[in-house]
């Protein structure tokens, strides 16, 4: 199955939204391969976010990024990358539908609860940044094959 990654941010952590987000991941049939909290850096910000590092609101992605730790998790599933990106919305929540995570979460464009990975490729490179080969499982749990049909696995 492919993998995506996903990033709890502070706004989350602070509005104690993990549990309702994690919720929504598990409802949709995404198996969690990976999860774990973490307190980011501006090194690692700076790699993560290498293609924001020279505008000018750079600093205040970092000092958002860094208000509290952060939770990171890896997903599974069949199309996972699309899939997570469609269920967490547009970047600015304020213009995401309802029924996305952003959509019905947040108000914001940079204090928008969550990371999702924007392609296949980006995606395998995020999560060999924020986890080690052995904290990511392949394992499909028993439920899994009822949120698939036949010959999707």
């Amino acid at each position: 199955m492919e993998k995506t990654l996903v990033i709890f941010k502070p706004s989350a952590i602070d509005r104690r939204l993990v549990g309702r987000i994690i919720s929504r991941i598990e409802d949709k049939g995404f198996v969690i391969a990976g999860l774990k909290m973490m307190q980011l850096t501006e090194e690692l910000l700076r790699e993560h976010y290498a293609h924001l590092v020279d505008k000018p609101f750079f600093p205040s992605i970092v000092e958002s990024m860094t208000a509290t730790p952060v939770i990171v998790g890896c997903l599974a599933g069949v199309e996972a990358v699309r899939v997570f990106r469609e269920m967490t919305g547009v970047t600015n929540g304020r213009n995401a539908q309802p029924g996305t995570l952003r959509g019905d979460f947040c108000m914001s464009g940079q204090t928008n609860i969550v990371h999702a990975s924007d392609s296949v490729e980006n995606a395998k490179i995020e999560i060999a940044r924020f986890f080690k080969d052995e904290e990511v499982f392949d394992y499909l749990p028993e439920n899994v094959k009822s949120f698939y049909g036949d010959n999707e696995l």
